[in-house]
Protein backbone atom coordinates (compact mmCIF):
# COMPACT_ATOMS: atom_id res chain seq x y z
CA UNK A 1 0.00 0.00 0.00
CA UNK A 2 1.42 3.37 -0.76
CA UNK A 3 -0.36 7.27 -0.67
CA UNK A 4 -1.29 6.96 -4.01
CA UNK A 5 -3.88 3.94 -3.16
CA UNK A 6 -4.91 5.59 0.52
CA UNK A 7 -6.25 8.76 -1.35
CA UNK A 8 -7.95 6.50 -4.25
CA UNK A 9 -10.04 4.71 -1.83
CA UNK A 10 -10.20 7.58 0.48
CA UNK A 11 -11.48 9.49 -2.84
CA UNK A 12 -13.79 6.38 -3.07
CA UNK A 13 -15.03 7.00 0.22
CA UNK A 14 -15.79 10.67 -0.36
CA UNK A 15 -18.20 10.26 -3.19
CA UNK A 16 -20.05 7.66 -1.32
CA UNK A 17 -20.32 9.11 2.29
CA UNK A 18 -19.12 13.03 1.65
CA UNK A 19 -20.09 13.88 -1.41
CA UNK A 20 -19.43 17.68 -3.15
CA UNK A 21 -20.73 20.30 -0.95
CA UNK A 22 -20.55 23.80 -1.92
CA UNK A 23 -20.27 24.37 1.51
CA UNK A 24 -17.43 22.35 2.68
CA UNK A 25 -16.00 23.23 -0.92
CA UNK A 26 -16.06 26.93 0.26
CA UNK A 27 -14.63 26.19 3.34
CA UNK A 28 -11.61 25.17 2.33
CA UNK A 29 -10.85 27.36 -0.69
CA UNK A 30 -11.31 30.18 2.27
CA UNK A 31 -8.71 28.08 4.59
CA UNK A 32 -6.08 27.94 1.36
CA UNK A 33 -6.79 31.34 0.13
CA UNK A 34 -5.76 32.59 3.63
CA UNK A 35 -2.97 30.93 3.85
CA UNK A 36 -3.86 28.75 6.77
CA UNK A 37 -2.40 25.43 6.77
CA UNK A 38 -3.65 22.47 5.28
CA UNK A 39 -4.51 20.29 8.43
CA UNK A 40 -7.77 20.16 8.68
CA UNK A 41 -9.68 16.54 9.03
CA UNK A 42 -10.88 15.17 5.69
CA UNK A 43 -14.16 15.01 4.42
CA UNK A 44 -14.73 11.08 5.91
CA UNK A 45 -12.79 11.94 9.34
CA UNK A 46 -15.26 14.98 9.08
CA UNK A 47 -18.80 12.96 8.42
CA UNK A 48 -16.82 10.61 11.65
CA UNK A 49 -17.65 13.33 13.50
CA UNK A 50 -20.81 14.09 11.95
CA UNK A 51 -21.99 10.36 13.28
CA UNK A 52 -20.61 10.36 16.49
CA UNK A 53 -22.20 13.05 17.50
CA UNK A 54 -25.51 11.98 16.06
CA UNK A 55 -25.36 8.62 17.23
CA UNK A 56 -24.76 10.16 21.34
CA UNK A 57 -27.82 13.06 20.34
CA UNK A 58 -25.17 15.50 21.64
CA UNK A 59 -26.59 18.91 21.78
CA UNK A 60 -23.44 20.73 23.46
CA UNK A 61 -20.34 20.16 22.13
CA UNK A 62 -16.53 21.46 23.02
CA UNK A 63 -13.99 21.72 20.17
CA UNK A 64 -10.56 22.60 21.04
CA UNK A 65 -8.79 24.04 17.98
CA UNK A 66 -11.37 25.60 15.62
CA UNK A 67 -8.48 26.64 12.39
CA UNK A 68 -10.82 27.36 9.30
CA UNK A 69 -14.23 25.73 11.41
CA UNK A 70 -14.38 22.56 8.98
CA UNK A 71 -14.59 20.42 11.58
CA UNK A 72 -16.69 22.71 13.56
CA UNK A 73 -19.44 23.19 10.87
CA UNK A 74 -19.62 19.03 10.63
CA UNK A 75 -20.24 18.80 13.78
CA UNK A 76 -22.70 22.01 14.43
CA UNK A 77 -24.68 20.04 11.57
CA UNK A 78 -24.82 17.10 13.85
CA UNK A 79 -27.07 19.49 16.16
CA UNK A 80 -30.37 19.74 17.14
CA UNK A 81 -32.02 23.14 16.31
CA UNK A 82 -31.24 24.08 20.22
CA UNK A 83 -28.29 22.36 20.49
CA UNK A 84 -24.57 24.70 20.69
CA UNK A 85 -21.02 24.00 19.82
CA UNK A 86 -18.07 25.90 21.39
CA UNK A 87 -14.76 25.99 19.74
CA UNK A 88 -11.61 27.63 21.02
CA UNK A 89 -8.89 28.90 18.86
CA UNK A 90 -5.69 30.63 19.60
CA UNK A 91 -5.35 32.95 16.58
CA UNK A 92 -7.50 35.82 15.54
CA UNK A 93 -6.74 34.75 11.89
CA UNK A 94 -7.91 31.98 12.25
CA UNK A 95 -10.80 32.52 13.86
CA UNK A 96 -12.15 35.46 11.35
CA UNK A 97 -11.40 32.88 9.03
CA UNK A 98 -13.64 29.83 10.55
CA UNK A 99 -16.37 32.97 11.57
CA UNK A 100 -16.77 33.36 8.13
CA UNK A 101 -17.18 29.58 6.79
CA UNK A 102 -19.16 29.13 9.61
CA UNK A 103 -22.02 32.00 8.51
CA UNK A 104 -21.86 30.46 4.92
CA UNK A 105 -22.67 27.31 6.49
CA UNK A 106 -25.70 28.71 8.24
CA UNK A 107 -24.48 27.59 11.32
CA UNK A 108 -22.83 30.49 12.82
CA UNK A 109 -25.80 31.01 15.43
CA UNK A 110 -25.34 27.55 17.11
CA UNK A 111 -21.53 28.27 17.34
CA UNK A 112 -19.20 30.62 19.52
CA UNK A 113 -15.77 30.82 18.35
CA UNK A 114 -13.83 31.88 21.27
CA UNK A 115 -10.33 33.38 20.78
CA UNK A 116 -7.61 33.14 23.16
CA UNK A 117 -5.35 30.27 24.71
CA UNK A 118 -7.94 27.20 25.29
CA UNK A 119 -5.74 26.42 28.48
CA UNK A 120 -7.02 30.02 29.59
CA UNK A 121 -10.97 29.76 27.77
CA UNK A 122 -11.46 26.54 29.46
CA UNK A 123 -11.46 27.21 33.13
CA UNK A 124 -13.25 30.46 32.48
CA UNK A 125 -15.75 27.85 30.62
CA UNK A 126 -15.86 25.76 33.72
CA UNK A 127 -16.48 28.98 36.17
CA UNK A 128 -19.23 29.98 34.02
CA UNK A 129 -21.33 26.38 34.09
CA UNK A 130 -21.19 25.76 30.25
CA UNK A 131 -20.56 22.05 30.73
CA UNK A 132 -21.12 19.37 30.87
CA UNK A 133 -20.34 18.65 27.28
CA UNK A 134 -21.61 15.86 25.46
CA UNK A 135 -18.83 15.76 22.68
CA UNK A 136 -15.27 17.01 23.11
CA UNK A 137 -13.17 17.04 20.03
CA UNK A 138 -9.26 17.88 20.97
CA UNK A 139 -7.32 18.96 18.06
CA UNK A 140 -5.03 21.40 19.19
CA UNK A 141 -1.18 21.70 20.27
CA UNK A 142 -0.33 18.48 21.10
CA UNK A 143 2.58 19.44 23.91
CA UNK A 144 -0.74 20.81 26.08
CA UNK A 145 -3.30 17.88 24.75
CA UNK A 146 -3.42 16.12 28.78
CA UNK A 147 -4.27 19.52 30.36
CA UNK A 148 -6.53 19.52 27.48
CA UNK A 149 -7.87 15.74 28.65
CA UNK A 150 -7.77 16.96 32.21
CA UNK A 151 -10.35 19.88 31.62
CA UNK A 152 -12.46 17.66 28.98
CA UNK A 153 -12.77 15.24 32.20
CA UNK A 154 -14.03 18.44 34.17
CA UNK A 155 -16.39 19.69 31.57
CA UNK A 156 -17.95 16.48 30.84
CA UNK A 157 -19.94 13.66 31.97
CA UNK A 158 -20.72 9.81 32.25
CA UNK A 159 -21.55 8.67 28.96
CA UNK A 160 -19.84 11.86 26.85
CA UNK A 161 -17.81 11.14 24.61
CA UNK A 162 -14.00 12.55 24.27
CA UNK A 163 -12.04 12.25 21.05
CA UNK A 164 -8.01 13.08 20.45
CA UNK A 165 -7.28 13.80 17.11
CA UNK A 166 -3.19 13.27 15.17
CA UNK A 167 -2.09 11.08 18.14
CA UNK A 168 0.53 8.47 15.84
CA UNK A 169 2.96 11.46 14.77
CA UNK A 170 4.14 9.48 12.19
CA UNK A 171 4.47 6.00 14.24
CA UNK A 172 6.73 8.08 16.67
CA UNK A 173 3.88 7.60 19.72
CA UNK A 174 5.50 4.16 19.94
CA UNK A 175 8.58 5.40 20.54
CA UNK A 176 9.85 5.21 24.13
CA UNK A 177 12.53 7.02 23.80
CA UNK A 178 11.49 10.29 21.88
CA UNK A 179 12.44 13.72 22.67
CA UNK A 180 9.80 15.20 20.36
CA UNK A 181 7.50 17.33 23.28
CA UNK A 182 4.62 16.95 20.70
CA UNK A 183 5.13 13.47 20.93
CA UNK A 184 5.48 13.46 24.19
CA UNK A 185 2.40 15.41 25.09
CA UNK A 186 0.17 12.67 22.85
CA UNK A 187 1.77 9.28 24.81
CA UNK A 188 1.26 11.17 28.12
CA UNK A 189 -2.76 12.02 27.25
CA UNK A 190 -2.63 8.36 26.04
CA UNK A 191 -1.54 6.56 29.03
CA UNK A 192 -3.97 9.18 31.34
CA UNK A 193 -6.93 7.48 29.25
CA UNK A 194 -5.88 4.65 29.39
CA UNK A 195 -5.12 4.23 33.34
CA UNK A 196 -7.94 6.60 34.44
CA UNK A 197 -11.20 4.21 35.56
CA UNK A 198 -13.54 7.20 35.15
CA UNK A 199 -12.76 6.53 31.04
CA UNK A 200 -13.22 2.98 28.67
CA UNK A 201 -10.65 4.12 25.86
CA UNK A 202 -9.21 2.87 22.56
CA UNK A 203 -7.06 4.22 19.67
CA UNK A 204 -6.97 3.37 16.20
CA UNK A 205 -4.08 3.81 13.21
CA UNK A 206 -5.53 5.77 10.05
CA UNK A 207 -4.47 6.22 6.61
CA UNK A 208 -5.82 7.78 4.31
CA UNK A 209 -5.62 11.48 2.52
CA UNK A 210 -4.09 12.66 5.49
CA UNK A 211 -1.54 10.36 5.42
CA UNK A 212 -0.20 7.79 8.96
CA UNK A 213 -1.95 9.40 11.57
CA UNK A 214 -5.08 8.25 14.21
CA UNK A 215 -7.26 9.14 16.91
CA UNK A 216 -8.30 8.50 20.28
CA UNK A 217 -12.04 7.87 21.38
CA UNK A 218 -13.19 7.55 24.82
CA UNK A 219 -16.28 7.54 26.79
CA UNK A 220 -16.69 8.85 30.21
CA UNK A 221 -18.50 5.92 32.89
CA UNK A 222 -17.68 7.87 35.97
CA UNK A 223 -17.45 11.03 37.47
Amino acid sequence: MNQEQWNSVDSYFDRLFAPPDAVMDAAITATTEAGLPAINVSPTQGKLLHVLAKAHNARKILEIGTLAGYSSIWMARALPADGKLITLEIDPKHAAVARANLARAGVDKQVEVIVGKAIESLPQLDSNGEGPFDLVFIDADKVSTPDYLTWAMRLTKPGSIIIIDNVVRSGQVANPDTTDPHVKGIQKALEMLASDKRLVSTALQTVGSKGYDGFSIAVVIGE
